[in-house]
């Protein structure tokens, strides 16, 4: 029968591997160091950006609280015994594993979500990315979490359709395919460090620990890109290279910026927006005969309010009534396109009614086969949304895209340029 979800429960973790906790055997633990040695060495000559980040952590024996694996971003914590069950390249899985839920900081961004299905979705994610670069062996020898479903996908998205579903899969059943322990910073000592004798208990960290951790680890996250070779990192992490590197612009200042490189002529002085939006400067307008096309594109399937859509609306009328010659193209979608409607400096104060639409999951692909099926390649497209794909972002190549992305700023789109929104 299938678990229907007790936020207030707390479901119990998999007793699989309960045998292997216990006093370490040193023959046993150095073996296993051996195995640990050699698959991060084996990473640094075929994935350097995983081998990087793995030898910055020192490796722990925690045969006397830890199952499997785990770490908090400057540790690796291992039972020997796990470890000797696995084969070699599985091994390089499991590191590789490991190092991606520190560069993801998925325990950072759990938010107030369900522990349980928080760290189920960590894995889904962490294993379809291995899996599809090839780092190590996906393991096998015990069961392990993947879908195909789950390619490419963030760890919300996954947490999300987890949750839809929840009624229909059992809880335990998952967490039984976990490969590690998640460690959530409530634990009750510090960890010993050690080559066998066994002893130390589940580490903690204080808030300000954990914050320093995770500003060496991003800093090593740039270093280690620095050295991979092309195609080798994850999407994932390619989003958070350019997210550690590159500042993000206040969302009104990048929109300006882009619409105001769409126009090809030169510029004449026009008068400021009689909109809300305000700027220290007057806008350059454009020569009689040259237009800006703009489509809007409105993600109406997650955390965004019919009242947000409309307030971001407002601003963009404002920001294209500073121009003499314009075209907007406004829709709605999820996985389908609603409400289509076309504004321009005749009907522009009509936006502030539009009607937003929508409801469903979020796929970007619709929104470029709309496009293309209507035969329309906008100078702009703009796109407000919450970040988070049901698939892929869509089609790179088809036009320029600026990415407003309201709530989480995690997302970091892999094309175009982007943008966090805020009201203010």
């Amino acid at each position: 029968m299938s678990e229907v979800l007790n936020p207030t429960k707390k479901r119990s973790r998999s007793k699989k591997f309960e045998n292997l906790v216990g006093p370490t055997d040193s023959k046993i633990d150095a073996l296993a160091r051996e195995r640990l040695v050699t698959a991060r060495i084996g990473l640094l000559l075929r994935h350097s950006f995983f081998g990087n980040l793995a030898t910055r952590m020192q490796l722990i024996n925690a045969d006397l609280w830890c199952s499997t694996a785990a770490t908090d971003g400057q540790k690796f914590y291992y039972n020997s015994r796990f470890i000797m069950m696995l084969k070699p390249k599985e091994v390089e899985f499991l590191v590789g594993h490991e190092v991606l839920h520190v560069v993801y900081d998925h325990m950072g961004r759990r938010d107030n979500r369900d522990p349980e299905i928080w760290n189920i979705a960590d894995d889904y994610a962490v294993n379809a990315d291995l899996k599809r670069h090839k780092v190590g062996q996906f393991i096998t020898t015990v069961p392990c979490l993947y879908e195909t479903k789950y390619d490419g996908k963030a760890a919300e998205a996954i947490y999300d359709d987890l949750m839809k579903n929840v009624q229909k899969i059992s809880i335990e059943d998952l967490l039984d395919q976990m490969i590690d322990d998640h460690m959530d910073g409530d634990g009750d000592g510090d960890g010993e460090e050690g080559s066998g004798d066994g002893k130390g208990k589940r580490p903690s960290m204080s808030a300000e620990e954990r914050e320093r951790v995770r500003q060496e680890v991003k800093q090593a996250i740039i270093n280690a890109a620095s050295s991979a070779e092309a195609g080798q990192l994850p999407l994932g992490v390619e989003r958070l290279i350019r997210q550690h590197t590159n500042p993000v612009m206040p969302w009104r200042e990048l929109i300006q910026t882009n619409l105001t490189s769409a126009i090809r002529t030169d510029y004449s002085w026009m008068r400021p927006s009689r909109r809300g939006w305000h700027m220290d400067a007057i806008m350059p307008g454009m020569n009689p005969g040259e237009e800006i096309d703009v489509v809007v594109a409105i993600d109406m399937s997650g955390s965004i309010s019919n009242k947000q859509a409309q307030q971001f609306l407002g601003e963009i009328g404002g920001m294209m009534d500073a121009f003499d010659g314009y075209k907007v193209h406004v829709f709605c979608f999820d996985t389908e396109i609603y409400n289509p409607q076309d504004f321009n400096s005749e009907n522009m104060d009509g936006i502030d009614t539009y009607e937003p639409m929508g409801g469903g999951g979020t796929d970007f692909d619709a929104i470029f086969e709309y496009l293309k099926k209507v035969g329309n390649v906008p100078k702009r497209l703009i796109c407000f949304t919450d970040g988070y794909p049901c698939g892929s972002w869509g089609d790179p190549d088809y036009c320029d895209t600026t990415w407003v992305i309201h709530g989480d700023k995690n997302p970091n789109p892999p094309f175009g340029t982007y943008a966090i929104y805020d009201e203010k």
